[in-house]
């Protein structure tokens, strides 16, 4: 917090406070930019293929080189645009109507794209085992990306059940069009930008069998928005992986890899592992092509802790 406002104004934010400028909005027609750092290596080519794989329609437009989103927090509506910059960096340009919400989202910022991690270390503790050992030293830098919001992430990893990459991304973009706020900035709608995901509130009690919803996963979204009304701390941090798996099973169409995947890419959790995804199992195929079992390759993924999530990756 402190470097990013030094790297902003010049001065601490102590300094801001007591003129008052803090309090000041950037309105819709300004930006500020600012440079976060990370530990190199860093494979920005692996994070932004996984990015643009699952961007949404009207969300999210993403390619080689930049990454750009719709954004809202409170009653707040803007846009984001991250790129790799010089010196172990990425710029950050952010358009959003006050100040006061700068820090919060650069620390999503920074959650999205696995900023605090330790790449030379996961790395060496991976390739301990010779089965990852070669793919560590072809993607070094790798990081799990992760989520801008806990709610939008879940209704994705439902959508995503037993459906393509591809075909859930549809869906979310039929879900966004349909229930999801529009945006009215220029700087938006210039780049492909028209809506921000629906809140919980929109979709609880929402007809989404208009938009093709398979039964089973109408259900289970209409529960899921409004367990999150009732309680939207429940993608808040939990003392431990079991308990934070534990609490998202608790909810209703939220199976074992669904809570892992979710414990993954919004909570944070370095040792999450969705065991029964089918890539994971096909990715460890012996030479035969024989796929393990989700118990044989959680067995053997006990050797890669705590690091199993990058593992996945």
């Amino acid at each position: 917090f402190n470097e990013i406002f030094q790297q902003l104004y010049k001065r601490p934010p102590k300094a801001l406070r007591r003129t008052g400028l803090a309090d000041e909005s950037v309105g819709t027609t300004g930006a500020v930019a600012v440079k976060l750092g990370y530990r190199a290596p860093y494979d920005w080519d692996s994070i932004v293929s996984f990015l643009r794989a699952r961007a949404i329609p009207g969300i999210e437009v993403v390619s080689r080189s930049r990454y750009a989103r719709t954004i809202a927090i409170g009653d707040g509506r803007g846009v984001l645009v991250v790129e790799p910059a010089e010196r172990n960096c990425l710029k950050a340009t952010v358009r959003f109507p006050n100040l006061r919400n700068l820090p919060a989202i650069i620390a999503r910022i920074r959650r999205v794209f696995d900023l605090a991690a330790d790449p030379l270390a996961i790395g060496a503790h991976l390739s301990q085992d010779p089965v990852l050992a070669p793919l560590v030293a072809a993607r070094p830098g790798l990081r799990v990306p992760g989520a801008w919001d806990g709610f939008e992430l879940a209704v994705r990893a439902i959508l995503g059940q037993q459906i393509t990459v591809s075909a859930a991304t549809s869906l979310a973009g039929k879900l966004v069009l349909s229930y999801g706020e529009k945006i009215a900035d220029p700087a938006a709608l210039d780049q492909g930008l028209t809506h921000v995901f629906p809140t919980p509130q929109q979709l609880v009690g929402a007809d989404l069998a208009a938009i093709g919803m398979p039964k089973a996963r109408q259900t289970a979204l209409s529960s899921l928005a409004a367990a999150v009304v009732a309680d939207p701390l429940i993608f808040g941090p939990r003392r431990s992986l079991d308990e934070a798996v534990a609490q998202l099973r608790s909810l209703a169409g939220i199976g074992e890899w669904t809570a892992q995947y979710i414990a993954m890419r919004e909570l944070r959790e370095p040792d999450a592992f969705p065991a029964a995804d089918i890539g994971l199992m096909r990715a460890m195929s012996d030479g035969s092509g024989v796929r393990p079992s989700p118990a044989e390759l959680l067995a053997h993924a006990e050797r890669w802790r705590p690091w199993r999530a990058y593992a996945a990756l």
